[in-house]
């Protein structure tokens, strides 16, 4: 049985009590985890917010070389990592390894930032004066992470936490929590104790006592809009600062001018990824009217084309998905699509070849509209709707016709069309032609419902800060504007 990571040692949960983690691809048990209880949770902050106070006067300096050691003995162990990310979460190999070399990144990334990160100058306002912006850490960060991109984005949250100088207590999703916990063990066992922590169990169990309990200031969360608007009202009766990454329903917009045939591998790529398990993952596909039944038929035969089968195997192309619950929602969408007049042109089942394991097929809709729930809400799995425009004021309307505003694509090589795409879609990333391609100095985050967070560039490391204006001023005489007036 594995345990909890607390003021660097590894400790047993306070329950004694555990919880299976799966292999979506056999549905068999991997390991036991310590169900964590509030008591966990006290433990943990309280190691937090004893490193704290030695962590944030740390020199930017070294924590740099800690965050750069923490990188290189991830590279070292990248192998036993990936392997271990693919059994417990599903997507193929080469998935898990882009993941892994993000995360390394990420680590580098923010280590050169802790360096010279600390604020600005400002010009005085008299020539006695020193007037600057400093930049502090607000103490324990409460990183809860989801299941799609385990490691990914628990860094996105750490690395910038840690550049900035707060310590951090880690909740991994109920799925994905075994590469997060073997990160500990191979990887930030140099940092200082209780620098960084690990409980592994439920949102309620776990998830809550962290996001309520008085010495967690920050709560940086990835996942649902429901459970981050749940989130956001506990942080509210004490106004804690909230880092929400939440929803999506990304649209891709087929510009008149594009190639059919390559835009079909663009949007096989961005709305199959993860099995559609990517919050910036397509989920809204327009095209041109008179493109739409080429196109919609070319991507049938495309989706049919690929291998579905466990990730842990070379020739797969697409992986399970990573919980029987995620599964059945995609069902759902499926349905209320086709009981309202939607056609299935490939997929929209389970495969009958793959008799364990939580897969369902890469699924092509046509004949669909914005009453359906499948472009309303996030499906968060391999399913492809396509929609025919008329003309590109159409497009960008429908594109802006969602609760969401995470990210959205335009395939085009018409310049104009591209700036009135990003300069009139209301989403946090657009992507033009390239979809899905981050940026460690580009700020992700999104708009609406999707959220209030930024992460990775300097915006990420903002996040993570209080700002703090000091005004000093060398002459201490009275000042003619103090009482008694008329001086």
């Amino acid at each position: 049985m594995k345990q909890i990571y607390v003021g660097g040692r590894w400790v047993d949960g306070n329950s004694g009590e555990t919880m299976p983690v799966f292999d979506p691809a056999t549905e068999e048990i991997l390991a036991h985890v310590p169900r964590g209880t509030a008591t966990d949770v006290a433990r943990a902050v309280e190691a937090a917010n004893t490193a704290f106070e030695e962590w944030r006067w740390v020199p930017g300096v070294e924590k740099a070389e800690m965050m750069h050691e923490a990188a290189r003995k991830l590279r070292t162990h990248a192998d036993e990592i990936v392997r271990l990310l693919t059994l417990e979460q599903g997507k193929p190999i080469p998935e898990h390894e882009e993941e892994v070399e993000w995360v390394v990144g990420t680590f580098d990334y923010y280590a050169g930032l802790a360096r010279t990160y600390r604020g600005r100058l400002l010009a005085p306002a008299d020539r006695s004066q020193f007037n600057f912006v400093m930049k502090e850490p607000l103490g324990v960060a409460a990183c809860i992470v989801p299941f799609n991109y385990p490691l990914l984005l628990m860094a996105w949250k750490v690395a910038p936490a840690l550049a900035a100088g707060n310590t951090v207590v880690v909740k991994p999703a109920e799925q994905t929590p075994l590469a997060t916990l073997r990160l500990a063990e191979l990887a930030f066992d140099h940092f200082p104790a209780g620098v960084i922590n690990v409980i592994t169990g439920t949102g309620a169990e776990v998830g809550e006592p962290l996001v309520v309990h008085p010495d967690v200031p920050l709560i940086a969360f990835t996942g649902s809009t429901a459970v981050g608007q749940r989130i956001a009202r506990l942080a509210a009766d004490r106004m804690k600062r909230t880092h929400l990454e939440l929803g999506g329903k990304d649209a891709f917009v087929i510009a008149p001018d594009a190639d059919v045939e390559s835009a079909i591998e663009a949007v096989s790529y961005a709305a199959l990824l993860n099995a559609g398990q990517v919050c910036t993952a397509t989920e809204r596909v327009y095209v041109p009217q008179f493109m739409h039944d080429a196109f919609s038929a070319g991507m049938a035969d495309y989706v049919q084309g690929l291998r579905l089968g466990p990730g842990i195997e070379s020739t797969t192309d697409v992986g399970p998905m990573a919980d029987p619950k995620y599964r059945s929602k995609v069902e759902t969408h499926v349905a209320d699509a086709v009981g309202k007049g939607a056609r299935v042109l490939a997929g929209g089942k389970r495969p009958k070849s793959l008799e364990r394991g939580y897969y369902y097929e890469p699924t092509v809709l046509v004949n669909v509209n914005h009453e359906m729930t499948c472009m309303r809400v996030e499906t968060f799995g391999p399913t492809i709707p396509i929609m025919a425009y008329r003309d590109f004021d159409e497009a960008i309307a429908l594109v802006n016709d969602s609760d969401f505003g995470l990210g959205a694509v335009c395939r085009t090589n018409d310049a104009r069309l591209a700036k009135r795409f990003f300069e009139e879609v209301r989403a946090g990333t657009i992507w033009i032609n390239d979809p899905l391609t981050d940026h460690y100095g580009g700020p992700f985050g999104g708009m609406k419902m999707s959220g209030n967070a930024r992460e990775l560039g300097e915006e990420g490391l903002e996040s993570f800060v209080e700002t703090k204006h000091v005004h000093w001023d060398f002459d201490d005489t009275p000042k003619d504007f103090w009482y008694p007036y008329g001086r």
